[in-house]
């Protein structure tokens, strides 16, 4: 089993050369995101990462969660790199200065993000669900909620977590049937919650959940639900937890993979809790977190396939077997063509994948911080189109590499001993999370193209199509180039498809989502891999001393050129046979 290492000098290419962290200097609160400073914050990531937290990956695949005596219990691994992650301050790295936290750059806390998903997805979910409720709470919640909560949960001393589902309400949240009732300056809260990550366990002194739930008369619907904070312990005069809430954890799920977070089914009996955001209006107040967490999920998928990448990789230049053509001798498997197939494959989509979580995670910087409305407008436009497209393609091309690091270490990679087949169960949730990939897709047809009839995807476009002057006075990418401008014509395509047919019948937008979604991943990742090969070109040319590393940037934007976008002009044929074959089929016929 391969050690995690995290991928340094990849990130912070990404991060400096793709997502631009010198714009973000330029911008309100950021001007001391400095090169050395995003450095030196990556590199004690890196080993609180891969020396403290991977190690326990595998442990928690092993021994999972329990609940005793109404408590869950976690391996006790996670809780020693849980204090060591909130000892070193890591919970508060991007979190607002005024609560406690650094005010850091998105951007920088997408890139730590990821190696505390590749060293551990399972543990990682606590942290990533706190975050996102710190959000939440950060501005929806009143002033008073703010104070008692925040700095704890920025410090990272309590957690968060996301209560929505229900046992007949899964992402039909108009379903939702948990209760509110009025108590003088606070609510009771009843019912069940399922599916609840890291809903309980004894890491901290508390857990503060975000529950969705419906007050006495609401509106049916999703404009009846409410969102209000219930902590599991209440607090005392001085801040500290006191007296037990009536929440508790019933069981935990026993599941595909991530055995080692705590999925659970909770049960709210008359718990206390306080309204956050206006009344009624909780599904929008729960979306700040859960658009956070889309973007966070999004990033899994690149963890966990970076994670296996890492292994396939180790097994493929350890691994003796056969003899290849034009070498002497037994081989290496990584010198067999199909073997170095599938490694340049998860090379090539991990590294096009992690540019769009970190270009769209510096979009949401420039969203928040730019000087000019205009420009903050643009950016979240540009956000607000690449989140699906983030979370939906990447976690479904991370089911597809975590698979293809179990076939490269052949009938190994299915013996759990080697740990592959760990990150292929692990990955497997990522597609579901937040929203399944068609919601996500949906989402990016119905409310990101159609809505604004195209403008959004228009403005992409454009920067597309800028890249592609950019390589042409290059011919040592004319492949790149060619191949770019295929994947900017197939985009240009099925716009042009969606804003003629979408009308043509009610089911036609779903039909052609998922391929809109898919096309788009890929070229926009291609435009990121292509954009890398300029960045190279020109640093070669500068003399860079690390030479063969910018060549395999040149190489790995190639064989993404060559191999993947071709992908492209498919699912615009799929995208384009509209509705009707998909429709035609009875029920019954299934």
């Amino acid at each position: 089993m391969a050690d995690y290492r995290a991928p340094l000098k990849d990130m912070q290419f990404a991060i400096r050369e793709l997502a631009g962290l010198d714009r973000l200097r330029a911008l309100p609160g950021l001007e001391d995101a400095t090169d050395d400073l995003a450095e030196a914050i990556l590199e004690q990531a890196s080993a609180l990462a891969t020396g403290v937290i991977a190690p326990t990956n595998a442990v928690g695949d092993e021994q999972g969660t329990r609940v005793e005596n109404g408590e869950v219990v976690v391996p006790a691994a996670f809780a020693d790199a849980y204090r060591q992650y909130v000892d070193g301050g890591w919970a508060g790295v991007t979190a607002p200065p005024e609560h406690g936290g650094q005010g850091l750059p998105f951007l920088l806390g997408v890139a730590v993000e990821e190696m505390w998903c590749a060293a551990n997805l399972a543990w990682s979910l606590c942290p990533l669900l706190t975050e996102g409720a710190v959000r939440a709470i950060e501005a929806h919640a009143s002033p008073e909620l703010k104070d008692r909560y925040l700095p704890k949960m920025v410090a990272g001393e309590w957690t968060g977590t996301m209560n929505l589902t229900e046992p007949q309400a899964g992402s039909d949240l108009a379903a939702i049937r948990t209760t509110a009732e009025p108590e003088g300056d606070h609510y009771r809260i009843s019912g069940q919650k399922i599916y609840i990550t890291w809903g309980d366990h004894g890491m901290t002194p508390n857990v503060i959940h975000l529950v969705l739930a419906r007050l006495p008369g609401a509106p049916e619907g999703v404009r009846g639900i409410s969102l209000f904070l219930v902590p599991k312990f209440l607090l005392d005069a001085d801040g500290s937890p006191g007296e037990r809430n009536g929440v508790r954890p019933v069981s935990v799920e026993h599941k595909l993979g991530i055995h080692g977070s705590p999925t659970c089914v909770m049960a709210f009996e008359r718990a206390v809790g306080w309204l956050v955001g206006q009344p009624n209006a909780g599904l929008a107040a729960m979306f700040t977190m859960m658009n956070h967490a889309r973007l966070g999920v999004g990033l899994e998928g690149v963890a966990i396939a970076e994670r296996a990448y890492q292994q396939a990789r180790a097994y493929a230049r350890d691994r003796v077997q056969g003899t290849v053509p034009g070498h002497p001798g037994r081989a290496a498997i990584i010198k067999h063509a199909d073997v170095r197939r599938m490694l340049f494959t998860m090379k090539a989509y991990i590294e096009a994948m992690r540019a769009n979580a970190y270009v769209t995670a510096a979009g949401l910087d420039l969203a928040q911080r730019h000087p000019d409305a205009a420009e903050r407008a643009r950016h979240q436009a540009r956000v607000d189109l690449m989140t699906p497209v983030v979370k939906g393609w990447s976690t479904e091309m991370g089911q597809v590499l975590t698979s293809l690091g179990v076939q490269v270490h052949g009938g190994m990679g299915y013996v759990e001993e080697t740990g592959a087949a760990q990150h292929f169960r692990d990955a497997r949730i990522t597609t579901i999370y937040e929203g399944t990939t068609g919601i996500q897709a949906n989402d990016l047809v119905g409310r990101k193209i159609l809505r604004d009839r195209g403008a959004a995807l228009a403005a992409l476009v454009t920067d597309l199509r800028a890249t592609e002057a950019e390589l042409a006075p290059h011919a040592e990418l004319a492949t790149i180039r060619t191949a770019h401008a295929d994947g900017c014509a197939a985009v240009e395509a099925a716009a042009r498809w969606l804003a003629a047919h979408a009308g043509d019948s009610p089911a036609t937008p779903g039909a052609a989502s998922y391929h809109m979604l898919m096309l788009l991943g890929i070229v926009t990742g291609g435009w990121q891999l292509a954009r890398s090969a300029v960045v190279a070109v020109r640093r070669l040319a500068e003399g860079a001393t690390d030479a063969d590393f910018y060549r395999a940037k040149i190489l790995t934007a190639a064989f993404y050129a060559e191999q993947v976008i071709p992908q492209a002009t498919a699912h615009l044929r799929a995208l384009e046979a509209g509705a009707d074959t998909l429709s035609a089929l009875p029920d019954e016929q299934f």
